[in-house]
């Protein structure tokens, strides 16, 4: 439930257009609804700017379903990541508008008005970077993940230290960006070139794309948690909701 529609409500209340034990009927399900295999949290979005996310790894159809139902009573769009195709499908019966992502395996429901134009709000542009193509997947968790919180994402992929010439060549970009994402894995080397070239937020991402030694992304994330560039933030492996929660968090700071 939204700040602007509790308003509504208790103006209604006010007004004596709503009675107060109407009121309290539709305030029930605050600050969570309890369906048994799980408590929806409806006070997040009050509570911390951002609406609770469906993480579907580890979940049936039918309980992904059922909690997609229960957040979209309120008014804002609903997130699924870790979606599966199967899971994919049954979200789309229940919202016809629902968008489907695949690659970085979302899907949003009730999409925000100007979804996909890049003219979303938020104090400045989050900039999205990926060292590899194979790292592209967990990045697009992330472009999704900021979009639908009200973000203005660009992105630049594969351009990672192997050729550190598609880098250089992207000084604008980088220059323009509020608050930076950077998802690699390999080596991870790629946050520290990044956290030496701007004086903006970098959020490092690991991920598990590499060969035997990256031992699924804990080479990449030991390397960004020892970068030579000081001030580089580190979330965990393959984790791009969370670099894009809180570049979202630093991106609403005014200054």
């Amino acid at each position: 439930m939204t700040a602007d529609r509790i308003r509504r409500l208790l103006a209604q209340v006010e007004s004596g257009r709503l009675s107060v034990d109407a009121a309290i009927r539709r305030l029930k399900r605050l600050p969570y609804e309890n369906l048994g295999f799980a408590s929806v949290d409806h006070h997040r979005l009050l509570r911390q700017g951002m609406p609770e996310a469906i993480f579907c790894e580890g979940k049936t159809v039918e309980q992904v379903i059922e909690i997609a139902r229960r957040l979209m009573r309120g008014e804002h769009p609903v997130l699924a990541t870790r979606v599966e195709p199967a899971v994919a499908r049954a979200l789309r019966r229940l919202d016809r508008r629902a968008r489907y992502e695949p690659l970085g395996r979302t899907v949003v429901l009730r999409p925000p008005k100007g979804w996909g134009t890049r003219t979303l709000r938020g104090a400045g542009a989050i900039l999205i970077i990926t060292a590899g193509t194979a790292d592209v997947p967990v990045a697009e968790e992330a472009r999704v993940t900021a979009q639908v919180l009200g973000n203005r994402v660009t992105t630049l992929y594969d351009v990672g230290v192997a050729g550190l010439h598609r880098l250089l060549d992207r000084n604008e970009a980088l220059a323009a960006a509020r608050v930076l994402i950077v998802v690699a894995g390999m080596d991870g080397a790629l946050p520290s070139v990044v956290g030496g070239l701007v004086g903006r937020p970098v959020i490092a991402v690991p991920t598990s794309r590499g060969y035997g030694a990256s031992f699924g992304g804990l080479s990449a994330l030991l390397a960004m948690l020892n970068s030579c560039a000081a001030g580089v933030g580190v979330v965990n492996i393959d984790n791009g909701y969370g670099a894009a929660c809180l570049a979202h968090r630093i991106n609403q700071i005014t200054v």
